[in-house]
């Protein structure tokens, strides 16, 4: 990888570090306003549209038609069912809880990995900064589960656990079956697919009648459609392409932090001296997991 392919490939990895974390914010606005499945579905169906026409005007080629199912299967597991998920539960928690659960995916990366004989080493130092994030995630929720759980609240929790577990399954194996279709065209075909799938599902439990469209829900609609799809997911399929697979999923970490601190900001969810402290600790597995990953 030449150097000017590494520096697109951290300044990709940089993106979706922030842009995702944003997304969680939108989310929670937008399911307010819209049914999940519909509300998921349209964004990733047209984010991958607009991708598809604007990659074909750059001379980009479409996949070949023996890579649509390894295509599928990518986009299903990580559009579909991952961010599928975070939508849904956004409905019962709050938009840092979800982003702070998700932190749990570098954990179900490296466990993925170890089953596979060809995998990139696992270090003890990867380990420990994984668990290092993990403890700082563990910090953050703490008064909220010294406070008590209701039903609604631990069927979010436990929707958003299936995200990181199916974006951790989808990633590895994105990283294994080595597409030759150009990463972002992969990445468009998925959001096409992921979104057709996502709205089918919304239609088949009735929520084609629930849609009602206004300015905050077109709004967040919108922002995920340009910066949580085009932007974010286009630069976690490249940095996923470039990167070590460990590091690309440490984003995992960064998002929450974003995301946190727009929720206090804007919805006037929790911010207080656990939350630093969380913050403090989570950074460190970062910077662990990161400096014990090497480059492509």
């Amino acid at each position: 990888m030449t150097q000017e392919d590494k520096k697109k490939a951290y300044l990709a990895y940089a993106s979706v570090c922030f842009f995702w974390g944003t997304t969680y914010l939108a989310i929670r606005i937008g399911v307010e306003h819209l049914p999940p499945a519909i509300f998921a579905g349209v964004r990733f169906f047209i984010a991958g549209i607009l991708f598809i026409i604007f990659l074909k005007w750059r001379g980009y080629a479409l996949p070949a038609k023996a890579e649509l199912i390894p295509l599928a299967i990518i986009g299903i597991s990580l559009l579909s069912i991952a961010n599928g998920s975070v939508v849904w539960a956004e409905q019962y928690v709050t938009s840092s809880v979800a982003a702070l659960i998700v932190t749990t995916l570098p954990f179900f990366v490296v466990g993925f990995e170890m089953v596979q004989s060809n995998s990139e080493k696992i270090t003890f130092k990867k380990i420990v900064g994984i668990l290092i994030g993990f403890a700082g995630v563990i910090v953050l929720l703490l008064p909220d589960l010294r406070n008590g759980l209701d039903a609604s609240y631990m069927k979010g929790v436990l929707a958003v656990l299936v995200a990181p577990i199916s974006w951790a399954a989808g990633s590895v194996y994105s990283k294994k079956v080595k597409l030759k279709t150009k990463p972002l065209m992969a990445a468009a075909v998925q959001m096409i697919i992921a979104g057709f799938i996502l709205m089918v599902v919304g239609a088949i439990f009735g929520e084609i009648s629930q849609v009602h469209f206004n300015t905050e829900g077109v709004a967040a609609l919108v922002y995920l459609v340009f910066f949580g799809s085009i932007v974010g997911y286009g630069s976690f399929i490249y940095a996923l392409d470039k990167l070590p697979t460990a590091l690309v999923s440490t984003y995992a970490y960064i998002n929450p932090i974003v995301a946190v601190f727009l929720g206090w900001l804007i919805l006037n969810e929790r911010l207080d001296a656990w939350t630093i402290l969380a913050t403090v600790i989570i950074l460190s597995g970062v910077a662990l997991v990161k400096k014990t990953s090497s480059g492509k």
